[in-house]
Parts: structure tokens; C-alpha cells; sequence
């Protein structure tokens, strides 16, 4: 099962120890397309678009670890997506040089919520854990 990341849970940042250590079989550094904003409140959300966000794809072996990251991204498929902080998608993955690494799930921001909560757009597609953690 594969996730791609961007944000607290890349390898080195605030989140991976506790949600992802010891629970990824590979971490490969990965692009997705999108658009990349850092939110005041300490972390980053993707939206959809054309540009591209750098971050990195997890293999895991254990699908169930979607139910610990689903709680983290505040994200439930049966709420309606406004209710939700983040929405999970499945989507497709590629390597630096844009070669296709197949699909993966991945959790995008809708643009009303990244406007109110005031992200900041990235445009070179990188996040650094500039503010707080989440």
C-alpha cells in the first residue's frame, strides 16, 4: 500500500516517527501534481493543479495504517469533504525525473479551506517544518 507525502509525514519531519517508523517497507523521493500551500497553523495542504509538490512515496506493508493517517488528516469517506479537513484521493506518482511510479493515496486540502485557514503558496512545490507541528 502506498501513500505519497509532503508535509509532517516525510522522513525527518515531526509526524513520520510516530505514524510511520518501523511501518514503511520503502521511502523513495517522489513528485505529485499540484499545488503546494504552508498554512500559518504549521503544516501544508496540496490542491489540485497543475504544478508539481515534492515530497516522498511510503510502501507500506500494512494497509491498515490508512485509519491511523485518515485520523491524523482529520479525513472520514463517509462525511461530506467540507466537513472533513483533508480528502483522500488515490492519484499518480513520479519519480524526479517524471517517470510514472504508478498511483497512491494521497491527501489534498479543497481551496475554500487552504483560502480560509491562509496558505501560503509554495511555488517551487517544497515544504520545510517552518512553523509549528501538527
Amino acid at each position: 500500500m502506498k501513500v505519497f507525502v509532503y508535509g509532517t509525514l516525510k522522513p525527518g519531519e515531526s509526524n513520520y516517527l510516530r505514524y510511520c517508523e518501523g511501518k514503511v517497507v520503502d521511502a523513495c523521493p517522489a513528485i505529485a501534481r499540484g499545488q503546494l500551500f504552508a498554512l500559518p497553523i504549521g503544516y501544508p495542504a496540496m490542491m489540485p493543479g497543475d504544478g508539481t509538490v515534492c515530497g516522498f512515496l511510503l510502501c507500506f506493508a500494512n494497509s491498515a495504517i490508512l485509519n491511523d493517517l485518515d485520523r491524523l488528516e482529520d479525513y472520514h469517506p463517509l462525511r461530506e469533504p467540507t466537513q472533513n479537513e483533508y480528502q483522500r484521493q488515490e492519484i499518480e506518482i513520479f519519480d524526479r525525473h517524471l517517470k510514472p511510479l504508478g498511483t497512491a493515496w494521497a491527501y489534498f486540502m479543497l481551496p475554500d479551506r487552504v483560502r480560509s485557514l491562509g496558505g501560503i503558496w509554495l511555488p517551487d512545490g517544497r515544504w520545510e517544518n517552518r512553523f509549528f507541528t501538527k
